[in-house]
């Protein structure tokens, strides 16, 4: 089974532009985790721009890369969103959506032309990006009693996690940041140190006295 949990992305929006004989080619790039994100981009581009001929758009979700969609929006089949999407995997890139506006100038492009375009568009608006590498992270929350304060805070401590979130009211209650390939390792070593047994006795137990842990999701 894979372990990959990093992935290159955007870490804001960028912008490319190319010409062809009159067309104006408008290419906005956009960091999205789901597809409620690229509609909302996709739905902002065309209020900016709602007298464009075209809003072709591609993008690719998640890090096994089988969400994904290249849309054409009446452009010949394949000479937009293929392209669109081929400057994304060029750049090996994941949670990104590329839409490009298109204004026509009068003068057909050809499938070659338009090809050209949106390949070259998307590319200089991701040339100008910032492009940078994140983690895949799985967030848990322990919930303890006090007596198990100083252990619980002592193990998060040596094991170098990353509290996201506190609340100590009338139990503790600490969410933590695991990287994704380190998750089960990690966990074994916390519940081994609050309960105080080797590391080896850590799958026998089947919970620790005044000790929750629960998983949150990924971030």
């Amino acid at each position: 089974m894979s372990t990959k949990d990093n992935y290159r992305t955007l870490s804001g929006p960028s912008f490319g532009e190319f010409r062809d004989r009159g067309s104006k080619f408008l290419a906005y790039a956009f960091p999205a985790y789901t597809e409620e994100d690229c509609h909302t981009h996709l739905d902002s581009v065309r209020k900016e721009h709602p007298k464009a001929r075209h809003h072709c758009y591609a993008y690719r979700l998640g890090l096994d890369g089988n969400n994904f969609r290249a849309n054409d929006d009446g452009e010949p089949s394949g000479t937009a969103g293929r392209p669109i999407l081929g400057q994304i995997d060029s750049f090996e890139l994941a949670n990104v959506i590329i839409i490009v506006v298109r204004y026509f100038g009068g003068t057909l492009l050809g499938t070659s032309g338009l090809i050209n375009a949106y390949k070259l568009s998307a590319a200089e608006a991701l040339e100008k990006a910032e492009i940078i590498e994140k983690v895949v992270e799985d967030i848990y929350r322990l919930t303890f009693t006090y007596v198990l304060m100083s252990k619980v805070m002592n193990a998060i401590k040596s094991l170098g996690l990353d509290m996201v979130h506190q609340d100590f009211g009338e139990l503790g209650v600490v969410d933590v940041a695991i990287r994704q390939s380190e998750t089960d390792d990690k966990l074994r070593r916390l519940k081994a140190t609050v309960a105080e047994v080797y590391l080896e006795e850590v799958d026998g137990l089947n919970e620790i006295d005044g000790l929750e842990v629960a998983c949150l999701g990924t971030r």
